[in-house]
């Protein structure tokens, strides 16, 4: 098993990225969807969640209200790393049974999107940074997300910077490019993640 980090800033097409390498043949697991299941109404992660902030984190069904949490501790160090210390650690805890329950030969994607800020890098045999510039991040999430731009520039600041990303990568797969050409580059990458897995694999015994 040949075990991949994937992240980059918020706004990088790191998910785009993600599903062309399942398209592959990678196997994904995609800490934000996790980081949902994880808080979803009648969990023990919701309950904590609610206890930290108060119950106008909730929506009128219940739910977790993302954007108003993600708006109280984008705008606050602290709280941001309350909510982190509560779902991380469940996050983690889920990742590791999908990992456990994949192939033995599979090439696995953790696509998390805080592996730098958290120091994870150690975790996975290599890391994959998707990367843009920063203008190319706002533009994207201001038009394709609909966040105002104040929004959206709390939500990147609140991130590792372009540079500390890079300096944990093994892989840059650059993304101020068209959609074809991000193919083209992935398809680059998945033959090189396929070389190393092959290589990692022990011989046949004589």
């Amino acid at each position: 098993m040949l075990k991949v980090g994937l992240t980059g800033g918020i706004g990088a097409g790191k998910s785009e990225v993600s599903r062309l390498l399942v398209a592959c043949g990678a196997v994904l697991i995609d800490a934000d969807r996790i980081a949902r299941e994880v808080v979803a109404p009648g969990t023990p992660g919701l309950a904590s969640v609610v206890e930290a902030f108060g119950e106008e984190i909730l929506a009128a069904d219940g739910s977790l209200d993302r954007p108003r949490l993600g708006a109280i501790v984008f705008a606050d160090a602290e709280k941001l790393a309350t909510l982190n210390s509560i779902v991380h650690p469940l996050v983690g805890a889920r990742s590791r049974e999908l990992e456990e329950a994949a192939a033995e030969d599979a090439v696995v994607i953790h696509d998390v999107p805080l592996l730098t800020e958290n120091g994870l890098a150690p975790l996975y045999d290599l890391v994959i940074v998707v990367d843009a510039a920063p203008e190319t991040q706002l533009d994207r999430l201001v038009r394709l997300r609909g966040m105002t731009e104040g929004d959206a520039r709390a939500r990147m600041a609140a991130q590792a910077t372009r540079e500390q990303r890079r300096e944990i990568a093994d892989i840059v797969i650059d993304n101020d490019v068209p959609l074809g050409e991000l193919e083209q580059r992935v398809q680059d990458v998945w033959a090189e993640l396929l070389r190393r897995s092959q290589a990692s694999r022990p011989s046949p015994a004589e």
